[in-house]
């Protein structure tokens, strides 16, 4: 060993690094062939963020030393920060022949083989790092994580709380256990994680969000969109949050549809234009009657409403004149996610890539109309989309609202979200108003039958909102509260995860004169359960300012009348477009009063009840609602406008 080399190893220990590598390369210039000089280079360049120069490094120690465990390890994590996944494992696996029982090396391969989507091989490389490290405490969080992502929610929780035992200062775990615990429908254990989570790290800007999702959950819309603020403030580059506040925003009454569209605007700025040096030209041909190719991107294709509103257009699409593209996020895939794929031309699954690679995967397929299905609700790729991956690029299905995006140029509406009097400056986009409805509906083929208005049986009207209990706001609960005290004996039905957060709810009805017993809590139901407790109610009133959607509908094939109020906004406006189209104008209301008014009246009507229950089913059949092949037809026709408009733009 040479002096320079003795020095280099001493500063390196110490972290100097910029004179560590001055002596390691005058050792090598001493001593070409010295190993141990060359390991502690690429070290150096590793740990100094020079990735291609550590793997260059790398590759000469092991030439000089083919069985040297130091550079195999570093040659597998620097190629995987390169995101050469491949690669890195090929380095791992010869690390592993040199030290078999090595924790560590398995603890870096299971991220190389999360990133290639291959996460049973993920999990089970951590499970083996555990064994051989009982106390690895960050391989316990990240097979947390990876079991998350398989939806393995008790596993992930119960690895987690080891975890804990062993570092119970981890912010990051009691984060990620709140995640998982609320997924579970374990409300109160879930707050009391993310409360010690951010006591332990006030600035951890990811609990906050976890902690505003949960929040959301429990209905405390207030506190929600506080948090979701905080996260923001302490990571303005937190993409998510901020699309998490822009969601939420839509739930409270005080913010219009202009405050929604400034906030939406500021993430614009900060996340989407920040992208724009991305985009590049279009090789698109220019022709503006041929074969379209048409991308769909959503993390829900699965059993969700965005899949549900979504089966109908995609299964009577026109194959002569579109070829469907569906970029899917979906983790946890399901019977629904397979129908679906059915009738999609091309299928890719993007749940492992990033937005610069998701918008380069859009671009090499050359994708003429590309359709975000989320808007900013939870999973969404408009990070992809600021990178203009597509001329054309349209908003639709995920809620009716704004992305607030330059590159985003359109959203699909109907004259009843968007009444030809409103004003549309509201909106980033340019409206497409399809000329009928928004929604189509595929009622589920395992539906139950049709049963009578329970009002007759048990002789006292029962009202009812499946929504989550979010959108129950304090004004609609104000106002539902008033209908019941009009209407003696009458109950009242919400849907929610049973937890004692939801005493405040109680409490607020017992403050406006509703007994306990008058209000009963309905929890997530296998679907033909759901569909099931809709024979337990006679009238649905429709929660605001955000209205359901899909819920409407699946309360109308029930033979359930809806009352709904129509908004401030177009999310909002939801019942008033679905009531429309099947004809029902009587029960959409013009303010408060009439709301009250509505429900009240239908209650006393019997009759109505019982001839509405029995009929309401075939009303449906025979809208627009239920006319798949027409509804595509309209959607098709506003995608060939908008296209036609680029192609003409373009000339």
């Amino acid at each position: 060993m040479n002096a320079a080399f003795d020095k280099a190893v001493q500063l390196h220990q110490a972290g100097r690094f910029a004179e560590a590598e001055g002596l390691y390369r005058q050792a090598l210039a001493i001593e070409p062939n010295l190993a141990e000089a060359q390991i502690g280079l690429a070290a150096i360049l590793f740990q100094t963020g020079r990735l291609e120069e550590a793997v260059a490094a790398s590759r000469r120690a092991l030439i000089l030393r083919p069985n040297s465990f130091e550079a195999c390890n570093t040659l597998g994590i620097a190629l995987s920060s390169l995101h050469r996944q491949e690669e890195a494992l090929a380095a791992y696996s010869q690390a592993l022949t040199i030290q078999p029982n090595n924790a560590t090396v398995y603890y870096n391969a299971a991220a190389s083989l999360n990133r290639l989507g291959k996460r049973d091989q993920a999990a089970g490389a951590l499970q083996r790092a555990i064994e051989l490290k009982p106390d690895f405490a960050d391989a316990m969080i990240n097979l947390g994580h990876a079991l998350v992502e398989k939806g393995q929610l008790e596993e992930a929780a119960t690895i987690l709380k080891r975890a804990l035992i062993i570092r119970p200062d981890s912010a990051e775990a009691l984060n990620l256990l709140g995640k998982t615990l609320k997924d579970l429908g374990r409300i109160e254990e879930s707050l009391e994680a993310l409360q010690k989570a951010i006591t332990l790290r006030p600035d951890f800007a990811q609990a906050y969000n976890t902690l505003g999702n949960v929040l959301m959950v429990m209905g405390r819309l207030g506190e929600s969109l506080a948090a979701y603020r905080r996260a923001v403030e302490l990571d303005p580059q937190n993409i998510i949050a901020h699309s998490n506040l822009i969601f939420a925003m839509n739930f409270d009454p005080q913010f219009d549809a202009a405050a929604i569209l400034q906030e939406a605007r500021k993430w614009d700025e900060r996340h989407g234009r920040a992208r724009q040096h991305l985009m590049q030209p279009y090789d698109n041909t220019r022709d503006s009657d041929r074969r379209l190719r048409i991308g769909y991107v959503s993390p829900d294709f699965r059993q969700h409403v965005v899949a549900w509103n979504l089966l109908p257009l995609l299964s009577h699409h026109d194959p002569e004149q579109v070829e469907v593209f569906c970029y899917s996020s979906t983790t946890h895939m399901d019977a629904m996610t397979d129908r679906l794929r059915a009738h999609a031309h091309h299928w890719r699954d993007v749940s492992t890539l990033n937005d610069e690679q998701l918008a380069l995967q859009i671009r090499e397929d050359r994708i003429d109309l590309l359709l975000d299905l989320s808007l900013h609700s939870s999973g969404n790729r408009l990070g992809a989309f600021a990178m203009a991956p597509a001329p054309v690029q349209i908003t639709y299905l995920g809620y009716s609202g704004t992305s607030g995006m330059k590159a985003m140029q359109y959203r699909l509406s109907d004259p009843h979200l968007d009444p030809p009097e409103m004003d549309l400056s509201c909106y980033s986009e340019q409206t497409l108003r399809l000329p009928e409805t928004y929604w189509c509906y595929a009622p589920p083929d395992e539906a139950p039958d049709l049963a009578p208005a329970p009002a007759e049986q048990i002789g006292h009207i029962t009202f009812g909102c499946m929504n989550q209990l979010v959108k129950a706001s304090p004004a609609a609960m104000e106002l539902w509260c008033e209908i019941l005290n009009q209407v003696p004996r009458s109950r009242m039905i919400l849907h929610a995860q049973p937890g004692r957060y939801l005493e405040p709810v109680t409490e607020f009805l017992a403050r406006h004169g509703i007994a306990p017993d008058r209000l009963e809590f309905l929890s997530r139901q296998p679907w033909n359960q759901y569909m099931r407790a809709y024979h337990r109610i006679d009238i649905a009133l429709d929660p605001f300012p955000y209205n359901g959607g899909i819920t409407t509908c699946d309360a109308l094939w029930m033979g359930v009348p809806v009352v709904t109020l129509s908004g401030r906004t177009s999310a909002g406006r939801a019942g008033r477009s679905i009531l429309s189209n099947v004809n029902l104008p009587e029960f959409i209301a013009r303010d408060s009063n009439d709301y009250v008014r509505v429900a009240v009246e239908l209650a006393g009507k019997t009759e109505r009840l019982n001839e509405l229950r029995q009929t309401l089913r075939e009303r449906m059949k025979a809208s627009p609602l239920l006319d798949a092949p027409r509804f595509a037809r309209n959607v098709e026709a506003a995608y060939r406008a908008a296209w036609q408009r680029w192609v003409k733009k373009g000339l």
